[in-house]
C-alpha cells in the first residue's frame, strides 16, 4: 500500500533524519513528544505534533498504546520506530498492525526471534554463524572472569557492566538490570566471555518482501566509551587490512597473526564471510527491512555473532556515504511492498562518524545539560542527506537554543565526513570539528578530534580498548595549548572592553579625558573550567595602542565587541591572529584557527553566601537520587559511593573526595536536584582532629 504520513515513535535527530526523507518523496509527517520536548526540532518540523504527557521514558516515549492513539489521531498511517525506546518491542509492532497501520520494520516475529539476544544465539548457532557461548549469570564463576553483562531486550550500551571480581557480579547484574528496566522496560539480562580488546565489526542489512537480502556493507565501530559507540566508519580498516593481507598470499596473513584463522573459509575473504554471515542470520528468521548483524572480531579476521538490531542503526550514515543509498528511503519503500532495487550499488569511498555529547570525558564521562547557544559545524555541505561530493554531513536533534534536559541520551550530533580515502575523511573531519561553533555545554568535541588524529587510529589500530591503551586523560585534553588559551583570553578581555565603550555615547577603545600620569591598568578576570583563573592586566594609551602585562610586543590591529584582530610576536615577525568572540551572560566563547575556549567572566566582588563548605559533594548534573550507600554520620573512606544519580538514562556514582565523616546528607531517595545542589558533606579526618 502507498504511505502518505508517516508518525517517527521517537524524538531529536532519529525523528529528523526519517522526516527529511519523507519530505523527499511527498510523504507526510507526525510527530509526537513529551513535555521536554515540546519545543524541540522535530516538533517544528513535523506536518502535525501529538503531545505525550510527561518527561521520562516510561511516562511518553515507552507508551506504546499512546503512540498508536497519536497516529490515528493525526491520520497517520505508518510509524517508523526510529532506534531505541520501542524500536526493538515485538508487541508494539504487534499492536501497530492490529491498529491498521503501517509497521517500517522488521515482521514481529524476526523481531521476536532477535528480540531475546539469549534465543537469538543459540538460532544463530543452528544457521552456522559462529557465536561466543552465553552465559548463564548464576553460573558465572572465577574461570570465567572476566564477563560482560548485557541487557537482552536493547542495545546503546544501556544495562552493560564488564565484571572483573566474582564478588562485584550481583551489585553489577542488579545495576544492569535497573538501567535496563528505565531504557527498554526489560530488567532481563545475561552474561558472555569478554573480550578485552576485539573489534567491534558489523554488517548492514536490507532485505525486501519477495525473498531478496542484500549485504550493503560493513562498519567498524570499535572506539566505544561505556559499551556505547563514539566512531564509526565504513568500510573496516581490520577488514580492509586482512584482506589486502590474503590478496599476498597465505604467508603474509601468517606472519602478521601468528597463528590460523578459526572460521576462514579458503578462498574467501574477510569481507566475503562476513557478508555470508549477515544474510545466513536475515535469512534464518525470514527478515523485511532495514536491520544490522553486530559481530565480534580479532586480529586474524575470526568473528563471532553478537546480536542482530532489527532497527536502522544509529550509525547508518556511514553505510549511506559509502552506497549512495538512502536506507530511509529503502525503508518506506520495502514496507510499501516494493522490491529492492535490480543491482546493488558498488562500494565508494570511506566515511566517518562521530558522536557528539553533551559530556565531560576528562571526569568519567559526566554527561551535562542546559542550553545549547550555538552549534555551527563548518565544511557542512549537507544534513540528513547523502553527499554525492567529499564534504561534511551534519545530522543533528538540537540547533540554536535548544536545551539539553537529563531525560534522555545526551547526542547532540552526528558528524559524519565523506572522502575518497580513510585519511582524507579523518583529516576533513577533526578539522570540520576543531573548527566549529559549540557554546554553552562541555562536549566532547576534543577527545574526538585527538583520536581523529591519533596515530593509531590513522593505522587503522582501534580495537574496543583503544581508551584504556591509549591513555583518556590525553585525550580529553584541551585543543588549545596554555599560551593560546591565554592569548584568547587576552581577546576575550579586549573584546569585552570594546563591548564597555560602545555602550557609552563616546565610543572608541581608547579612555576619555587627559592625564598627566599614566592610568592604572585595566583588569578583567575570568574562570577557565581546565586552567583556573586568569586576569587580563591591560592599558591603553592615548593613541589607542595597547599594552598587556605577559604579553610584551602584543600590537592590536583592530576590536570590535565579536572580533579583536592581534598581531602576535613570532620568530619571523609579527602573525596576525583572528578571534570571534560570543558572549552569553557570564559565559564567553572565543573561536579561533588556534582552537575553541570557553571562560567564565568573573565578577569585581564575590557573594560570601554563594560560597560553599570544603569536602561537599555538589550535584553534577540534574538528576534523581535512586540509592543511598552511606548515613549521616557514618565514617567513609575515599572513593565510597555515597549516593547514585540516575539522569539521561544511565546511574551516576557519587563518591567520598576524602576519608572522613559524613556530616551531613541532604537528600532523600527518590529526590529530584539540580545542576550544583549540595548532596552531602564530608568532613576529613584532618578536619576532625583539629
Amino acid at each position: 500500500m502507498a504511505i502518505t504520513n508517516v508518525l517517527v515513535a521517537n524524538r531529536g535527530e532519529i525523528a529528523r533524519r526519517v522526516f527529511a526523507t519523507c519530505r523527499r518523496m511527498g510523504i507526510g509527517t507526525t510527530a509526537v513528544y513529551s513535555d521536554a520536548d515540546a519545543s524541540a526540532p522535530h516538533v517544528a518540523e513535523a506536518d502535525a505534533a501529538v503531545r505525550l504527557p510527561g518527561n521520562t521514558p516510561a511516562e511518553t516515549y515507552l507508551r506504546g498504546e499512546l503512540i498508536i492513539e497519536a497516529a490515528l489521531s493525526a491520520g497517520a498511517d505508518a510509524i517508523h520506530p526510529g532506534y531505541g525506546f520501542l524500536s526493538e518491542n515485538a508487541e508494539f509492532a504487534r499492536s501497530v498492525l492490529d491498529a491498521g497501520l503501517v509497521w517500517i520494520g522488521p515482521p514481529v516475529a524476526a523481531i521476536e526471534q532477535m528480540g531475546s539476544k539469549v534465543e537469538s544465539k543459540k538460532m544463530m548457532d543452528a544457521a552456522g554463524v559462529p557465536v561466543l557461548a552465553e552465559l548463564d549469570p548464576a553460573e558465572v564463576t572465577e574461570a570465567h572472569l572476566p564477563v560482560l553483562i548485557k541487557a537482552s531486550a536493547g542495545g546503546g550500551g544501556r544495562g552493560m557492566r564488564v565484571v572483573r571480581e566474582l564478588g562485584d557480579l550481583n551489585d553489577q547484574i542488579a545495576a544492569a538490570q535497573r538501567e535496563a528496566e528505565s531504557a527498554f522496560g526489560d530488567p532481563t539480562v545475561f552474561c558472555e566471555r569478554y573480550l578485552e580488546t576485539g573489534r567491534h565489526i558489523e554488517v548492514q542489512v536490507m532485505s525486501d518482501t519477495f525473498g531478496k537480502t542484500w549485504a550493503v556493507g560493513e562498519r567498524e565501530c570499535s572506539i566505544q566509551r561505556r559499551h556505547q559507540k563514539v566512531v564509526e566508519e565504513a568500510p573496516s580498516p581490520l577488514v580492509e587490512k586482512i584482506d589486502a593481507l590474503r590478496a599476498q598470499g597465505p604467508e603474509a596473513v601468517a606472519e602478521r597473526s601468528h597463528a590460523g584463522s578459526a572460521n576462514s573459509a579458503d578462498g574467501q575473504s574477510t569481507r566475503d564471510r562476513l557478508f555470508e554471515a549477515a544474510r545466513l542470520a536475515a535469512e534464518a528468521i525470514g527478515y523485511e527491512g532495514a536491520g544490522t548483524v553486530e559481530f565480534l572480531a580479532d586480529e586474524k579476521g575470526d568473528f563471532f555473532f553478537l546480536e542482530m538490531n532489527t532497527r536502522l542503526q544509529v550509525e547508518h550514515p556511514v553505510t549511506e556515504q559509502t552506497t549512495g543509498l538512502d536506507l530511509v528511503r529503502l525503508q518506506l519503500q520495502v514496507a510499501s511492498g516494493l522490491p529492492l532495487p535490480a543491482t546493488q550499488p558498488a562500494l565508494r569511498g570511506h566515511s566517518i562518524e562521530v558522536r557528539l555529547y553533551a559530556e565531560d570525558p576528562a571526569q568519567d564521562w559526566q554527561p551535562q545539560s542546559g542550553p545549547v547557544h550555538k552549534i555551527e559545524i563548518p565544511f557542512t555541505a549537507g544534513e540528513f542527506t547523502v553527499l554525492d561530493q567529499p564534504g561534511v554531513r551534519l545530522d543533528t536533534g538540537v540547533v540554536d537554543g535548544s536545551v539539553v534536559g537529563v531525560h534522555y541520551d545526551p547526542m547532540l550530533a552526528k558528524v559524519i565526513s565523506y572522502a575518497e580515502t580513510r585519511a582524507e575523511a579523518a583529516h576533513l573531519l577533526a578539522t570540520a570539528l576543531q573548527r566549529a561553533k559549540l557554546h554553552g555545554l562541555v562536549t566532547n568535541r576534543d577527545l574526538l578530534v585527538r583520536v581523529l588524529r591519533h596515530p593509531a587510529f590513522l593505522a587503522g589500530d582501534t580495537d574496543t580498548a583503544f581508551f584504556a591503551t591509549h591513555d583518556l586523560a590525553a585525550l580529553s585534553a584541551p585543543l588549545v595549548s596554555e599560551a593560546d588559551e591565554a592569548l584568547s583570553i587576552v581577546a576575550a578581555a579586549l573584546a569585552d572592553s570594546a563591548a564597555n565603550h560602545a555602550a557609552n555615547r563616546f565610543g572608541g577603545l581608547a579612555p576619555s579625558g587627559w592625564r598627566n600620569l599614566a592610568s592604572e591598568p585595566q583588569r578583567k578576570s575570568y574562570e577557565s573550567r581546565v586552567s583556573g583563573t586568569h586576569e587580563v592586566r591591560y592599558r591603553f594609551d592615548r593613541s589607542g595602542a595597547v599594552t598587556v602585562e605577559g604579553h610584551d610586543g602584543l600590537e592590536l590591529i583592530s576590536a570590535t565587541p565579536h572580533r579583536v584582530v592581534l598581531a602576535v610576536p613570532g620568530e619571523r615577525g609579527p602573525v596576525r591572529r583572528q578571534f570571534e568572540i560570543a558572549r552569553y551572560d557570564d559565559l564567553v566563547a572565543v573561536d579561533s584557527p588556534l582552537g575553541p575556549v570557553a571562560v567564565r567572566r568573573l565578577p569585581r566582588f564575590t557573594d560570601p553566601s554563594e560560597q560553599v563548605a570544603a569536602g561537599s559533594l555538589l550535584a553534577p548534573m540534574p538528576g534523581s537520587v535512586i540509592r543511598l550507600g552511606a548515613a549521616e554520620g557514618d565514617h567513609v573512606e575515599q572513593g565510597q559511593p555515597i549516593l547514585w544519580l540516575e539522569a539521561m538514562k544511565m546511574e551516576h556514582t557519587i563518591v567520598a573526595p576524602a576519608t572522613g565523616v559524613l556530616s551531613a546528607l541532604n537528600v532523600t531517595v527518590g529526590q529530584q536536584v539540580e545542576v550544583g545542589t549540595v548532596l552531602a558533606v564530608v568532613e576529613e579526618e584532618e578536619q576532625e582532629q583539629a
